[in-house]
């Protein structure tokens, strides 16, 4: 599935991921490919993503790398829409 996280300044990122775990106001929950459609708000907590990531020089920084391979973004809050296997992530 193809992830893009947009922040208020630029795009972070933008590439096909295998799985995605972001902070939903109701608890954190994943998505994986040909997951059904959702819009939800997310609270501050870890947007945390795996498959081969590579992330532009500029913005890695804003990352990091979990014990379990995946790489994790904090954010305070934003919102969440997949749809045909395409996540759309607005960060805070």
């Amino acid at each position: 599935m193809y992830l893009e996280i947009v922040s208020p300044e630029a795009t972070l990122f933008s590439g096909e991921v295998t799985s995605v775990t972001v902070p939903g106001i109701n608890g954190e929950f994943q998505m994986l490919q040909n997951h059904a459609p959702i819009v939800s708000l997310l609270q501050e907590g870890s947007v945390k993503f795996q498959g081969d990531i590579s992330i532009e020089e500029e913005f890695q920084n804003k990352f990091s790398q979990g014990a379990g391979g995946e790489t994790i973004l904090a954010i305070n809050s934003g919102t969440i829409e997949l749809k045909d296997n395409k996540v759309i992530v607005l960060a805070d």
